[in-house]
């Protein structure tokens, strides 16, 4: 039994529910952990694996004060001991723990860092810097269009696979920077995971139809705030990004990820490539709201309005205002990205954009209203000849059968559909001039979509329904684990006699390893009686023991024991 758990064991049962929850998290314990009593979490927290778990986590500061009172110094910082003292790697009374003090042994000294300001950037770092912000704006929203037209299978490892990041670059999303993306995007709760495949969220629509400014202040706002506490300083911020690299010293995985963070800092605009900091980086960094007027001072000015040409191509003349852009982008597929991006009508994207909700009058209303050429008679026949189309095949639910039902006015695209091999895995079946199956209805009608059939989901009363394919899923929140059941077991064992209570471990761990003690027994006549006992038993109250000098068996009250104390062998 170690000894040196029982101070820890009393301060832990000393906090307040509040206090242990937020050690417990900070140490990554497992909500259902198999703990007794305060003494088995003392116990667990000085153990080597939990103390190499907590350790990386300390910052720069946390663990030079935590290695000069290792050594027998003074901290001299009274919030890094409070900080050490809260995640029980010291205890209230400045001492550190034998246990601790062995695993800060194993970690090398640290040097002292020489931290620098950041260097105002110039004007051409500026608008480099600019210039990438306004990227990423861009192949973000991309990778969020995309997402939302299909979500994108995951890796066990969670990350995109080769094959998805090659859809990306077909799209104008640079490959190397497409994990950076996902995870900037994460960040900012635009995307998250779900069935091992990366959906967009129900804020992102908002999102995708703000304007770049808008859109780049989200996020490097959530970027900021998200940034792990070594790199935080104390108005909110962050620390110079000289100083990065050391944050976290014990951390074998940070100079990897605090390269990362800088990459990201450095997509978003945040440094420029020299190192230096743009000017609207500045309030970010003393924590303060984003300011993001003079990032788009740099930007080329947004346009609302587009060239449609007879060749069924549109034109933008400049950056499409993201609203306008997103619409266009549901009725025409973007051929290719730049200041002036081209988007391209076709029979499939106008199909699309019907399946989405819109009809003839809207998207004529709204091509009339962004076009500064009018709509040209092509267009106007491909939208009136795609719209008269969809509908043709219905796709509902029968109420008597429930089975899914497919009708037509045109019997020949019912005989069409019925003969599709590529629908076989449906089961289709003739019923009086429709047909029906037991598939439900909305994995029929997107069947029935990717075979580009005019179809439209109808519902129980007859009215048309807007296909959703990939509906968003909602913004995680910040996981936080539950420890009420957990402090509240703890809480159960813990009796008003501590020294009993420790007295009890200790015979019982003696008893499990069959060892020696020197045990203090309390006489009737109030003087006490050293013994040397081999453990043998307890229970009932009792201890037994074979007594080492007299060679006899003995059992005695565990009420009489005063101290007992186990003997090197």
């Amino acid at each position: 039994m170690s000894t040196h758990a029982r101070p820890l064991a009393e301060h832990l049962a000393a906090m307040s529910d509040a206090d242990l929850s937020e050690l417990f998290s900070e140490r990554g314990v497992r909500p259902d952990v198999g703990w007794q009593d305060f003494f088995d979490a003392a116990e667990a927290l000085l153990e080597p694996a939990s103390l190499a778990k907590a350790l990386p986590r300390l910052t720069l500061d946390e663990a030079r004060a935590l290695q000069r009172m290792a050594a027998g110094e003074r901290s001299d910082d009274a919030d890094d001991r409070r900080t050490l003292e809260r995640l029980a790697l010291v205890r209230p009374d400045g001492e550190v723990p034998p246990p601790v003090v062995t695993a800060v042994s194993d970690r090398p000294d640290l040097a002292p860092v020489s931290s620098h300001d950041q260097e105002r950037a110039g004007e051409s770092a500026a608008a480099h810097a600019a210039e990438r912000a306004f990227t990423t704006v861009a192949a973000i929203a991309d990778l969020l269009l995309a997402a939302t037209d299909r979500p994108f299978a995951l890796l066990a490892a969670g990350a995109l696979s080769a094959g998805e990041k090659r859809q990306l670059a077909d799209s104008g999303v640079a490959t190397e920077s497409v994990d950076h993306l996902v995870t900037i995007a994460s960040t900012a709760g635009l995307v998250a995971v779900g069935d091992r495949r990366l959906h967009t969220t129900d804020i992102a629509d908002a999102w995708l139809r703000s304007s770049v400014s808008e859109r780049w202040r989200d996020l490097a706002r959530d970027f900021r705030d998200a940034l792990p506490r070594g790199i935080r300083s104390e108005r909110g911020g962050w620390i110079p990004l000289s100083d990065w690299a050391q944050a976290h010293p014990w951390d074998p995985a940070w100079p990897d990820r605090s390269a990362a963070l800088i990459e990201q800092a450095r997509l978003l605009g945040l440094v420029a490539d020299d190192g230096t900091e743009p000017v609207w980086a500045t309030p970010l960094r003393d924590g303060r709201d984003p300011d993001p007027a003079s990032l788009t001072a740099l930007l080329p000015a947004e346009v609302d309005r587009i060239f449609l040409q007879n060749d069924l191509s549109a034109i933008s003349p400049g950056p499409l205002a993201p609203a306008l852009d997103v619409r266009l982008r549901t009725v025409a597929a973007r051929e290719s990205a730049a200041q002036a991006s081209t988007y391209r009508f076709t029979p499939e994207s106008v199909a699309r954009a019907l399946v989405a909700g819109e009809s003839e009058e809207s998207l004529i209303d709204f091509l009339e209203a962004v076009s500064l050429t009018g709509i040209p008679q092509p267009l106007r026949y491909l939208i009136a000849q795609t719209a008269q189309r969809h509908g043709l095949v219905r796709v509902s639910t029968d109420s008597e059968t429930g089975r899914t039902r497919i009708e037509s006015s045109d019997p020949h695209l019912v005989e069409a559909i019925a003969v599709d091999q590529t629908l076989r895995p449906l089961a289709l079946t003739k019923h009086v001039g429709s047909l029906t199956t037991r598939v439900g209805r909305d994995t029929v009608y997107w069947a029935l979509t990717d075979a580009r059939y005019p179809a439209t989901l109808v519902g129980e009363d007859g009215t048309v329904l807007t296909g959703e394919r990939h509906a968003p899923i909602t913004t995680p929140g910040a996981a936080s684990a539950d420890y009420t059941s957990l402090i509240a077991a703890l809480r159960s064992h813990q009796g008003p006699d501590a020294d009993a209570a420790w007295l009890d471990r200790e015979l019982e761990a003696a008893v499990r390893a069959k060892a020696v003690l020197q045990v203090t027994v309390g006489m009737p006549d109030g003087s006490t009686r050293d013994l040397l006992l081999e453990a043998t038993g307890l229970g009932g109250g009792r201890l037994r023991g074979r007594d080492k000098a007299a060679d006899v068996e003995r059992t005695l009250p565990v009420s009489s024991i005063r101290a007992a104390t186990v003997i090197a062998q």
